[in-house]
């Protein structure tokens, strides 16, 4: 038997989906995540779930891991000591910015100050024009001094960004050269390596945030790579991108901007995977753990992808997940507003102290807390019962506000389930209403432990009539980091006129294209079978401000359609544009901004896991306990556990349906149907 697994690290937990590749069954674990030490929670955690379910570490083919290293280190301003060297003139770029304010209506907040002080931020006699020729050359001199500074001023890592270095990257590579022979040692982020592509502030950005990431990374990537090499000496390791994609270790060094939002990105993914299985393509997601809830549209069940996005207040410009975050999570603090109403989060208990109802000392009322108290969460504890839950110490919390209010305790604990929705569904309309998407035409796919307890009101308030509820939902960016693909993206930035005489011209930046993702394919040893390449131009009409991605082609060949003319070229512009704006004028002029190809493919072959058993005896009730729904009145629910559903399985609410990672609510009048892939599909009666 061999086996392949994910490892989502998250705040609180350290998700694992492990994946018999013979038979397709499939193992879910949690393990307490070790924010000192992460790598300590990937492999103990893969040892306790081995060892659990008899499972031969020998056997382990290939770990896909979602990390949050790179996330916090931003956050926490954790990263490493970062020199910035840019042509002369431009050294406070990143001070100055867009001169843009970060919120509208508040004055007082500012951006984040740069990763790297003023003093730290050097100067090179150079200059490359916008149409990349050479005005002032780089003399040996300038290179010498230019490597005399950056030494002098002792950085752990130095992110290189000259001037139109997109256009002409000479340079840029000279000066990394020669940082790399005068300081070994130093960890060194070119922007024309990191993001080839115009907008000098988000180029500048990314790349400063790649240095600030390189010495936090690589430490955690070779204390990771000996620590499993330990534990299970024949799996491979692939960590994943923020753009849904899993890449090698040797590229996750270089480029640890990447997997900034490597976990939200993996739950996207396994949310499209399964959308695919079970027929319904377009689905919205609801992601909801401890701290947050992240929601993503997917259609066509395709991974939805922007370029560019802000992270922990940094302006990143590379491909990344579309994921809209709120802070609505279990661990939400439910409080009390000067204008006399209560508001949830986005302040949250966290993991320490947590919910009151941890008895961890916490003693704000939370949204677990009320949902203890409505009787929708087990007594029991969460995990099976490993992790204990205070009852009395939930409705201490929530009379707290009641008697503030001067009403029932109820009556407020519906409340804070009520105004958290309403945060999430305000998420959701970002991404569908306000995008010109009904989500009345969406199936609702929620996950995360706290997501299919809260999905059905979600539904309501927006017009969906089904929920599609995973097999695992605790576990699905774990899931999702064992059916990602390796990718690599690449993009050529290179503004030409949409012309026919530029067409000659384009086909050989295409051309460019498709032979470095050849020599990707054959560097990773990606499956032939499963060599994928997708082409997507960014156009825009002379003198707008912002670009739209269009698809050009996608297949396995490698090859890009050949055209004789640009009029396919401009239709599928006029298409898109069309579908984002409402209108398009044939006569106006267009231009291509970037030139963009995402390879990929699998080194090991998919495996489709199996949800459910094959045989059942009869269908099981654990037992009954009263929980409130929509009315202030309980009703007395039937609770079954997830493990005694097969498929075929219909289930009538009011049933509590609970599982290792998550409890999912079937309200009355709704009917739940187990598919042949283990998942819950609730259809809603009202």
């Amino acid at each position: 038997m061999t086996w392949m697994v994910g490892v989502d690290v998250g705040g609180t937990f350290t998700d694992f989906f492990a994946l018999n590749e013979s038979t397709g069954a499939f193992h879910v674990g949690k393990y307490p995540s070790t924010p000192d030490n992460p790598a300590y929670a990937v492999t103990q955690g893969l040892i306790d779930l081995a060892t659990a379910n008899d499972l031969e570490l020998a056997a382990l083919r290939h770990l896909s891991h979602g990390t949050t290293v790179a996330t916090n280190a931003l956050i926490q301003r954790k990263g490493g000591r970062v020199t910035l060297l840019t042509t002369r003139g431009f050294a406070d770029l990143l001070e100055i910015s867009r001169q843009t304010r970060p919120h509208m209506y508040d004055l007082y907040q500012d951006h984040p100050p740069p990763l790297v002080p003023p003093e730290r931020r050097l100067e090179v006699t150079e200059r490359i024009t916008d149409g990349g020729e050479v005005l002032v050359e780089l003399t040996d001199d300038a290179v010498a001094e230019a490597c005399a500074s950056v030494k002098a001023s002792k950085p752990q890592a130095c992110a290189v960004c000259l001037l139109f270095a997109f256009q002409n990257d000479e340079h840029e590579q000279r000066l990394c050269a020669a940082l790399a022979q005068a300081i070994p040692g130093v960890y060194v982020s070119s922007s024309s390596a990191v993001q080839s592509e115009f907008r000098e502030v988000e180029r500048f950005s990314t790349t400063v945030l790649n240095a600030y990431l390189q010495p936090v990374m690589a430490d955690y990537i070779s204390e990771l790579e000996t620590a499993l090499t330990r534990v299970a000496p024949s799996a491979s390791l692939g960590l994943n991108q923020s753009s849904g994609g899993l890449m090698s270790l040797a590229r996750s060094r270089d480029l640890p901007i990447r997997t900034a939002l490597s976990g939200p990105a993996a739950g996207v993914v396994g949310a499209a995977h399964i959308a695919r299985q079970v027929d319904r393509p377009n689905v919205i997601t609801l992601d909801m753990g401890g701290t947050s809830a992240d929601v993503a549209l997917i259609r066509g069940a395709s991974v939805p992808i922007a370029f560019g996005r802000e992270v922990a207040g940094f302006p990143i410009r590379m491909p990344m997940v579309d994921v809209e975050t709120v802070g609505a999570g279990g661990g939400s603090i439910a409080w009390i507003d000067r204008d006399g109403l209560v508001k949830v989060g986005p302040h949250s208990a966290g993991a320490s102290p947590g919910p009151a109802c941890y008895g961890q000392g916490g003693r704000d009322a939370t949204v677990t807390d009320a949902n203890l108290y409505l009787g929708r969460l087990s007594q029991g504890g969460l995990l099976g019962g490993a992790m204990a839950l205070d009852l009395d110490r939930a409705r201490q919390a929530v009379e707290g506000i009641a008697k503030k209010l001067e009403t029932s305790t109820v009556r407020v604990a519906r409340g804070v389930i009520d105004i958290v929705v309403a945060n999430m569904v305000r998420a959701i309309r970002t991404i569908s209403v306000e995008q010109g998407h009904d989500p009345r035409d969406y199936v609702l796919m929620p996950f995360g432990g706290a997501g299919p307890l809260h999905a059905r009101e979600v539904a309501t308030n927006l017009g969906i009539r089904e929920i599609l509820v995973p097999a695992a939902p605790g576990i699905v960016c774990a899931h999702g980091l064992v059916v990602s693909d390796l990718q690599e993206d690449f993009v050529v930035g290179r503004r030409l006129r949409l012309i026919d005489s530029e067409l000659k011209v384009i086909a050989g930046v295409l051309e460019t294209l498709e032979k470095e993702a050849a020599a990707w394919f054959n560097e990773e040893d990606v499956r032939s079978e499963t060599r994928q390449v997708s082409i997507r131009l960014d156009m825009r009409y002379v003198g707008q401000n912002f670009e739209l991605a269009v698809p050009l082609s996608q297949g396995n060949d490698g090859k890009h359609i050949a055209f004789k003319n640009i009029d396919p070229l401009r239709r599928a512009f006029f298409q898109i544009h069309e579908e984002s704006y409402g209108y398009h004028n044939p006569e106006d002029p267009i231009e291509i901004i970037n030139f963009r190809l995402t390879a990929r493919g699998r080194v090991h072959p998919l495996v489709e896991f199996k949800g459910t058993a094959d045989t059942k005896e009869s269908l099981t009730a654990m037992g009954s306990r009263p929980v409130v729904f929509e009315q202030d009145e309980t009703v007395q629910c039937r609770v079954i556990h997830r493990h005694e559903l097969s498929a075929g399985d219909e289930v009538t609410g009011p049933t509590v349906i609970e599982q290792l990672d998550a409890t999912t609510l079937v309200y009355p009048g709704d009917t739940a149907r187990v598919d042949n892939f283990g998942n819950l599909l609730i259809s809603l009666g009202v």
